[in-house]
């Protein structure tokens, strides 16, 4: 597969044969570890390496790029690669892509994470597990992540880039990508013993995914929400923070860098005092430089059509009328919330607003947001 010897139809059927449940433990140990050796593996000498990796099926869940800068200002390394979307409309290192570029080479991450003690670059531009980046390629158009090449997927990575803990966020609800308890606690066994078994410290978190995190969903729109509570702006979006800080304290546990039950206040000391921003500039920087994310040129709300009380958010098709505005192709393009669970609002309140880069995408998401008004559920007031 890494040596482009198959064909995209070959690569498909593959993808397709995998999906559902189909491999097995010894299979997907084996093809984690096949997938590894198939590329580079940053080396980082002795000491702790700190890794984070969210499942997915959240869209706005763009905790790493607050957690790196946090763990690193308080002496642990993290040099984070990551991804660029699979099904969803942004993938941590297309919104990063906004800020600062993310395709930096092995000597160049090296530099920078010795500089500074973290990074957020693309994986796939280190030829670090290059199989899985071919196969994502695939799984994009069939819209296809299935369990046991999501977990080769994830650790193969994390191995690759030389990290010693792992700590896994795993969003669970009825439209994340992980919908049950008992679909979490499979998938949480499966990653802790294929990484166990490449020698990694893993740590698995069950987060609420029942709702977007932040405003933005898409690229830029994500970025700014990032930026918006890095430099602790008046109104930044608060469960992004508090997500942040819940999984960077876990970190700092698992790291030794705060004692059991202290890593949250730390993690909310390094954020408050700006010590987490003041990182994060100096990672950009090292990066090769810090640039304000894009701003889309077409934009339209989307109203409610009746008044009363937001009792449900669906994920999916939220993330699907993102990629229709033209996410992550379009880094400006995505959806702007301005509802959460409980907000009250009046019939014709914008629920959300659709950013796109021209009106003929603005056009095309809007006709299929008009037809899934149920993306946000309002229940009607009984008034």
């Amino acid at each position: 597969v890494a040596a482009g010897r198959y064909s995209d139809l070959q690569l498909a059927a593959f993808v397709t044969a995998c999906a559902g449940e189909h491999l097995d433990m010894d299979e997907t140990i084996a093809l984690t570890r096949a997938m590894v050796n198939a590329g580079e593996r940053m080396q980082w000498g002795d000491g702790l390496v700190m890794d984070k990796h969210c499942v997915g099926g959240l869209p706005g869940n763009r905790t790493t790029m607050v957690i790196v800068p946090i763990i690193a200002a308080c002496g642990l390394r993290m040099p984070k690669t990551s991804s660029r979307a699979i099904t969803s409309p942004a993938g941590t290192a297309d919104t990063m892509e906004t800020l600062a570029p993310v395709d930096l080479d092995v000597a160049q991450i090296r530099r920078v994470v010795e500089r500074t003690g973290g990074c957020i670059v693309w994986g796939g531009s280190v030829r670090l597990s290059p199989a899985d980046d071919v196969l994502i390629r695939v799984e994009r158009p069939l819209d296809l992540d299935s369990q046991g090449q999501l977990v080769a997927s994830i650790l193969s990575k994390k191995a690759a880039a030389g990290a010693t803990h792992v700590l896994i966020d795993m969003p669970v609800g009825l439209t994340a990508k992980v919908r049950s308890a008992h679909a979490a606690n499979q998938l949480a066994r499966q990653l802790e013993q294929v990484g166990h078994a490449l020698g990694l410290h893993m740590r698995v978190v069950q987060t609420d995914g029942v709702a977007p995190v932040g405003r933005g969903i898409g690229p830029a729109l994500e970025a700014r929400d990032v930026l918006a509570v890095l430099r602790r702006d008046d109104g930044a979006p608060a469960d992004l923070a508090q997500r942040s800080l819940h999984l960077a304290g876990q970190i700092l546990e698992f790291g030794g860098a705060a004692p059991a039950g202290g890593g949250i206040a730390l993690a909310t000391a390094v954020l408050e005092d700006g010590r987490a921003w003041k990182k994060f500039q100096e990672i950009c920087e090292a990066q090769g430089g810090l640039r304000e994310p894009p701003v889309a040129p077409c934009r339209q709300p989307v109203p409610s059509l009746r008044a009363g009380t937001v009792i449900a958010i669906d994920n999916r098709r939220l993330a699907r009328i993102a990629k229709l505005a033209g996410a992550p192709t379009s880094a400006c393009a995505g959806i702007a919330m301005h509802v959460q669970l409980g907000t009250v609002v009046e019939r014709g309140q914008p629920l959300f607003t659709l950013h796109a880069a021209s009106p003929g995408e603005l056009a095309y998401a809007l006709e299929y947001a008009t037809a899934q008004a149920e993306a946000v559920h309002v229940m009607e007031d009984a008034r």
